[in-house]
């Protein structure tokens, strides 16, 4: 990997259930495009998925589904790095260092935090002091760009805050202050018309197919209008879902289809399983070639991981210096 390039990308994927088509059109199709602009640390984000996952067996096998799917679709290990976060223990270690030049009042503005309370999330200290590890991944790598969607946007002016709080702090200017870029990936509707999400449990996974597959698009919600009578399609779940596949021509076409009525929405309820079949089917089969090389992925996952805690225990020693510490703790 070629450390000189121009901008060094982070993101990072929470290993908190099956991804779905939301994730894929959402953030990762934009990740594996992103590799090929500069240089992209991409980490699974495990020790923030404990604010919600207390099952350890849980989480190992979700962190091994997040690496096997990313490698699936395409992430390149000579273009990318994909590391579990807790093989980068500095990063707590920072977050501890950036939470004492920070204050209650921040952390309660934050909005992911007061969402996720309004769902029934048990208010933890981890939760509350979420944006403060986010910060520390983000700053421990020195990154210029994250990636994220618009309801994130606020992490990264807390990060930025916070590096500058540091800064102002200790007299030193260790960090590169972040910029986001908002992911330009589509909206992508659940099989009941509200955002996808697992949270909600109406998601469209990745790598699902067969009958379990065919099950969740037939089970789309979609109104009660007629075979016969002319459709919107505008407004109508399983059209968005099938845009996201689909060709210009083939989407004109089946809008006019809607509008002149006549089509059902069980049929076009199999043309969109058709095309998520045509478009996932490839991947599939990598995934299931590379679930059949544990070894394969593990390595990837290690080799990735030296690369990025080398790079931020770098970044700990400009802070420990900084903030009065050894440059280095001492060996056991």
């Amino acid at each position: 990997m070629d450390l000189m390039k121009l901008k060094r990308i982070l993101s990072g994927v929470q290993p908190s259930g099956k991804l779905h088509i939301g994730n894929y059109f959402g953030a990762i199709r934009q990740h594996i495009a992103l590799q090929n602009e500069g240089e992209c640390f991409y980490f699974i984000a495990d020790y923030h998925s404990m604010t919600t996952i207390q099952n350890a067996k849980t989480r190992l096998e979700h962190v091994r589904d997040v690496a096997l799917d990313y490698l699936a679709l395409g992430l390149d290990p000579s273009k990318a790095l994909l590391f579990r976060q807790s093989d980068v223990p500095e990063v707590c270690e920072l977050a501890w260092i950036l939470g004492t030049v920070s204050n209650m009042s921040l952390m309660e503005k934050a909005h992911s935090y007061k969402d996720k309370i309004a769902k029934g999330i048990e208010a933890s200290i981890g939760l509350f002091t979420y944006p403060v590890l986010m910060a520390a991944d983000i700053l421990i790598y020195r990154s210029n760009l994250v990636p994220v969607g618009q309801d994130q946007v606020q992490h990264i002016e807390i990060t930025r805050d916070l590096a500058e709080k540091f800064h102002r702090a200790y007299g030193k200017e260790v960090f590169p202050l972040p910029e986001h870029r908002l992911d330009v990936g589509a909206k992508v509707p659940g099989v009941d018309g509200q955002k996808m999400s697992k949270s909600y449990g109406n998601t469209i996974e990745i790598f699902a197919e067969g009958n379990p597959l065919k099950k969740t698009i037939m089970g789309i919600v979609t109104d009660s209008t007629p075979v016969e009578a002319p459709k919107n399609p505008e407004n109508d779940t399983i059209f968005t879902l099938f845009s996201l596949f689909a060709y210009e021509t083939e989407i004109a076409e089946l809008a006019n289809r809607y509008r002149a009525g006549g089509l059902g929405y069980g049929d076009s309820k199999k043309m969109l399983l058709e095309k998520v079949n045509g478009y996932f089917g490839p991947f599939r089969e990598k995934r299931k070639e590379l679930a059949s090389r544990p070894d394969y992925v593990e390595d990837v996952l290690r080799t990735s991981a030296r690369k990025a805690r080398a790079e931020a225990i770098a970044t700990m020693e400009q802070v420990r210096e900084a903030s009065g510490f050894l440059k280095q703790p001492i060996s056991v």
